[in-house]
């Protein structure tokens, strides 16, 4: 097992910090460029792993891709065809949307992944294809991947699917809606977890000309064809989170260019979440710094975070900093994504000298903490790695084990971040 030795200069934050373009954006992008003939040029694109798991999907259909950097041009064809084999690596999100477009096709193609990801639940996503019609047939454990998909006779119509599951499973199902013949009504059983990412999904696809509508509890994505179109990927908030929330751990300044200019991400709470906890947060034209002095203190949090579940790492690491109690709520399900993110997160806490108490449906934390030199378990999972790493800023000797789970969706962070972190070394 590999480790990576976190040395960060000594002295109060003053760092500039590039973030990678929104993972979440990419794919549905993406996923669109695919289902149109059309051809389209997509600027911001991420080089983790997401983004590119779909672009070799495109590249394996016979599309010409051409890429110019973080920019990709996305060739016009005749015919629009999908792979026999996908192998999504540890790629989730684009795990699903690709099940639900494998089904689009005559053709039978089979989806994989690591054996991590292989861990993951999918039933709900290959039980909703199953009831339009689509022909899903399991290769092993049933609800999970690897499955065969293929069109059979699928339909369009109308179809119920829990809100308290991954709000991909339903994102999933809208980005095909269009290439239905009769459209697609999803109906939401309960309460939306993530509406945030079903409302992004839903302005991706209008950009590429789809019509979908959202409402309380169903959403209707009437029949008819993606357009090509030039896309420009947002800034990635998800990302940001870890250098803005350092300012929590010490003193100083961050600043993260263009980050003011995204509008479509629920993850753009982490300002309001900053500011909630006592930090200072300016935006300049289109760019986004976060401050705090040595002598303003870090404020405890009370917070649903169901809607931007994704910051609960870097946000639970900030409120481990705080002077009092903690609660973050809502967000029991995200013990399903890449790692249990509230037991795995809570013990390696913990083991590092936090007070985090696992409750049914989120944390509750008890700061500020007194830290130890631990070496941390990333548990395959990018955000794991990339929060627990800021308490190297704390503490002396931290160490992250398997530290290249960040190419997930920042492959760059230890270099990018390395004003913040500081150079580093890999241990045994």
């Amino acid at each position: 097992m590999t480790s990576l030795v976190l040395r960060p200069p000594v002295g109060p934050i003053d760092a500039v910090i590039s973030v990678p373009g929104s993972k979440s954006i990419a794919n549905r992008a993406l996923v669109c460029a695919m289902l149109t003939k059309e051809a389209s040029r997509i600027s911001g694109i991420p080089s983790g792993d997401d983004a590119q798991v779909v672009l070799g999907v495109i590249r394996d259909s016979g599309r010409s891709v051409t890429s110019l950097g973080s920019e990709v041009i996305i060739g016009e064809t005749s015919t629009l065809k999908f792979p026999g084999i996908v192998d999504a690596v540890l790629a989730g999100t684009s795990s699903r949307f690709l099940t639900a477009v494998a089904a689009l096709f005559d053709t039978t193609s089979i989806i994989d992944g690591e054996e991590v990801l292989r861990s993951r639940p999918m039933a709900d996503l290959h039980d909703a294809l199953t009831s339009l019609g689509a022909e899903v047939s399991h290769l092993g454990e049933v609800g999970h991947l690897p499955v065969s998909v293929s069109r059979g006779s699928l339909h369009g119509g109308e179809i119920h699917i829990a809100g308290n599951v991954s709000s991909q499973f339903i994102s999933a199902l809208m980005l095909i809606g269009p290439m239905l013949d009769a459209g697609l009504v999803v109906h939401i059983d309960g309460s939306l977890v993530s509406r945030s990412y079903v409302e992004m999904t839903a302005q991706v696809m209008r950009s590429f000309g789809a019509s979908v509508v959202l409402d309380a509890s169903a959403i209707t994505v009437s029949s008819g064809e993606y357009k090509g179109r030039n896309y420009s990927i947002e800034p990635d908030y998800s990302s940001a989170a870890f250098p803005l929330v350092a300012v929590a751990v010490r003193e100083g300044r961050v600043l993260i260019p263009g980050l003011a200019s995204s509008s479509l991400q629920g993850d753009s709470e982490i300002v309001s979440i900053l500011q909630k906890m006592g930090l200072s947060c300016v935006i300049s034209g289109s760019d986004i710094s976060v401050s705090r002095l040595a002598t303003t203190a870090v404020l405890p949090l009370v917070m649903d975070m169901s809607d931007c579940s994704d910051l609960v790492p870097a946000v639970a690491v900030a409120c481990c900093m705080a002077t009092g109690e903690s609660v973050l709520s809502g967000i029991g399900f995200i013990r399903k994504k890449e790692s249990d993110r509230l037991g795995d997160l809570a013990n390696e806490l913990n083991r590092a000298g936090g007070n985090v108490t696992v409750e049914e449906d989120g944390i509750r934390i008890v700061g500020p903490c007194l830290w130890n030199s631990v070496v941390f378990d990333s548990h395959h999972d990018h955000r794991m790695a990339m929060s627990l790493s800021l308490l190297s800023l704390c503490t002396n000797g931290v160490e992250v084990a398997n530290p290249e789970v960040v190419t997930k969706s920042w492959p760059s962070f230890f270099v990018d971040m390395v004003p913040i972190l500081g150079a580093n070394e890999m241990g045994n």
